[in-house]
């Protein structure tokens, strides 16, 4: 597992997977589950980085042109793992990305779960998400 933030941009491959540092130590099959999808991994924790840090670092990765999938898999529940997930809709704001494909994952009990951009986009607007809540309970 490498640094994303001590890689080099140019060093990627055409599969990237960006996890929360923690992922390893807190779910190991997880990881495991992980790995499997791709061994090129970089490792990610924005308690140490400003996720706008990680944002450039992943755009200058993308400008190479030699990233096609970009996989994100975190912890669940980590407020600052869930940072991570919100970094694909900053780079669709700068970057067209329409051919790259992206993928969004917690782990939880050591299984993938996969996460749509729609969840984490709601993630975001605790007003709407409230709302939305609500109308359930109705």
């Amino acid at each position: 597992m490498k640094n994303l933030m001590r890689s080099n941009i140019y060093d990627v491959e055409e599969t990237i997977v960006i996890v929360g540092s923690c992922l390893k130590n807190m779910q190991p099959q997880g990881y495991e589950k992980v790995k499997r999808l791709s061994e090129n991994i970089y490792e990610l924790c924005l308690e140490e980085t400003h996720i706008n840090m990680a944002i450039t670092k992943i755009g200058g990765m993308l400008r190479t042109e030699k990233v096609k999938n970009i996989i994100f898999a975190t912890v669940d529940k980590s407020p600052h793992c869930v940072q991570v997930h919100y970094i694909r809709n900053e780079l669709e704001k700068m970057m067209n990305l329409t051919n790259i494909n992206i993928a969004n994952y917690v782990v939880i009990d050591n299984e993938l779960i996969k996460i749509d951009n729609d969840v984490i986009s709601m993630s975001k607007s605790l007003g709407k998400l409230k709302n939305t809540m609500k109308k359930m309970e109705e």
